[in-house]
């Protein structure tokens, strides 16, 4: 099965003043994961000109940030940008396109591991009235989804970060040529992704919005992927998928309440073997890139589904229901 890291050192240059959770070395502890699991092959990715910012983000925001970005500044109270992040950005949107680029080409897992992450970054800036960027400049999945359909005329996304996708689901809103997967802990940042909130005039039911409860776990993640995930992806038949790949669910991670381990992450891949990937790396902080990221590509490397026997909690179960019960005029749950 073929598999690359497109990865550039320039993405270290996106970096904060004094402490902050977002910063390069989080990309250092990927690498280190991937190097002792023998799963580092690098590409280097070229940056993109810059007028490919607006094919997902306005103009006036891409300046914005352009400018601010001459020296170290916050954008707002979580977010940062520093005189590498501009480059830093262009090549991360370079990185995303080679990893679609690849997975039309040669199939397999094509991962972009890239800074700054992105999936909150909506057209303007902040999206869905989220109170801040939550660390991301520019949407490098919402780029990668619009290169995928440009080539194939459809794509599927899915985002497993633990917060849910706010600025992918708003620049892809009214694309009924893009469905959009996400599972994501509910009523945490960004305080959106809510089971009713299905896609724009004409793409009603592209946009599937799976909010987990507190403190779920690989039980509840299997069920949801299992009774959800699975049958949209069978229905979909998508040529490829463009996954926003977030570990910081990982039990140990310290932004949310999840406590999902290797188990689901590896099934999560190896349910994907038969698709093309293009994954664009956006949260975990610590133990989760350590266990959750290789997990899932060896996962997807192995091609052989594992049944997962799973025990699902009430509100899991719950949540599930309220999910098939809303999109059920559209998919076959």
């Amino acid at each position: 099965m073929a598999f690359s890291v497109i990865y550039s050192p320039i993405f270290l240059e996106h970096k904060p003043k004094d402490y902050h959770p977002e910063n390069p070395e989080r990309l250092l502890r990927a690498m280190e994961a991937l190097k002792r699991t023998g799963l580092w092959e690098p590409i280097e990715p070229e940056p993109v000109p810059e007028e490919e910012l607006l094919r997902v983000h306005s103009e006036d925001y891409v300046k914005r940030v352009k400018e601010k970005s001459r020296s170290f500044a916050y954008l707002d109270p979580d977010t940062y940008v520093s005189p590498g992040t501009f480059e830093a950005s262009l090549t991360a949107f370079g990185a995303s396109r080679r990893a679609v680029e690849l997975a039309v080409e040669r199939k397999g897992l094509y991962l972009a591991l890239v800074r700054p992450p992105g999936h909150h970054a909506g057209r303007n800036g902040r999206a869905l009235n989220a109170p801040t960027l939550g660390f991301c400049i520019f949407n490098s999945s919402a780029y990668a989804a619009k290169i995928a359909e440009e080539k194939l005329g459809k794509v599927l996304v899915i985002d497993f970060d633990a917060h849910h996708g706010n600025g992918t689901q708003e620049i892809l809103w009214n694309d009924e040529k893009a469905v959009h997967i996400d599972l994501h802990e509910r009523d945490i940042y960004p305080m959106s992704g809510y089971e009713y909130e299905v896609g724009g005039k004409k793409a009603e039911g592209t946009k599937i919005n799976i909010p987990m409860p507190h403190y779920a776990g690989d039980d509840d993640y299997v069920y949801a992927w299992e009774e959800i995930v699975l049958p949209i992806i069978a229905q979909f038949r998508p040529k490829l998928i463009v996954v926003s790949a977030g570990f910081d669910g990982f039990l140990g991670e310290n932004l949310t309440t999840l406590r999902l381990s290797e188990v689901f992450f590896a099934y999560a891949g190896s349910t994907l073997s038969r698709y093309p990937l293009a994954v664009i790396f956006e949260g975990g902080y610590s133990v989760g890139l350590d266990k959750g990221l290789p997990a899932f590509i060896r996962g997807y490397l192995s091609g052989e589904i594992r049944e997962v026997p799973v025990a699902p909690s009430y509100e899991a179960l719950r949540t599930v229901s309220a999910v098939k019960e809303v999109q059920r005029q559209w998919w076959e749950l």
